[in-house]
């Protein structure tokens, strides 16, 4: 099954030697989403550029999205899944501060966090993950996990994306045969 990977950067768009930007470098076929205004986010602009994002995508998407481009992120799968198979979620923003309840995403997902990030707790992004229902990884002291905090390629965040990528197109899988299995019934 064919994915595409959309990047959704946060606040100031991940500038160029952010490792989201490093990665659509080295990888031509990834997309970024493009927001109107990078500096006062609203909420509802940055999920409507992200659906347009994944309308615009030949395959279902998987979203790697940083600080507030998580915000985002939660924000669309909380109103509708198509289009996405999976989430890769990297020094989220805490979503209640934008006013965002977050329930279980419907997608295979990983949370990544740092035990020392400035913009959410790290215990409110385990909280976090837990009421996603999806996979948290600790990233130790990594600051916002952007090239300010050292973080240039990361390549660990790479086999995150490839191990997610692979949960992703099983939980797929599944899903076609559960349906199936349903129309033979």
């Amino acid at each position: 099954m064919k994915m595409s990977v959309l990047v959704v950067p946060g606040l100031r768009g991940s500038g160029p030697s952010h490792w989201q930007s490093l990665w659509l470098a080295k990888h031509p076929q990834y997309r970024r989403v493009l927001q109107r205004d990078w500096l006062a986010p609203r909420l509802d602009d940055w999920v409507a550029a992200l659906d347009a994002a994944i309308a615009a995508t030949e395959a279902r998407a998987i979203v790697v999205a940083h600080g507030f481009g998580c915000v985002a992120t939660l924000a669309r799968l909380a109103r509708r899944r198509d289009g996405v198979a999976g989430a890769l979620l990297v020094a989220p923003r805490d979503p209640a501060e934008f006013g965002l309840v977050c329930e279980a995403v419907p997608v295979p997902t990983t949370l990544v966090a740092s035990r020392n990030d400035p913009s959410i707790a790290f215990a409110d992004a385990k909280r976090l993950a837990r009421r996603l229902g999806c996979r948290f990884v600790d990233a130790g002291l990594a600051g916002h996990i952007d090239a300010a905090a050292g973080y240039g390629a990361w390549p660990a965040g790479e086999q995150l994306l490839a191990r997610l990528m692979a949960r992703a197109q099983a939980w797929e899988r599944t899903l076609e045969n559960a349906l199936a299995l349903a129309a033979a019934a």
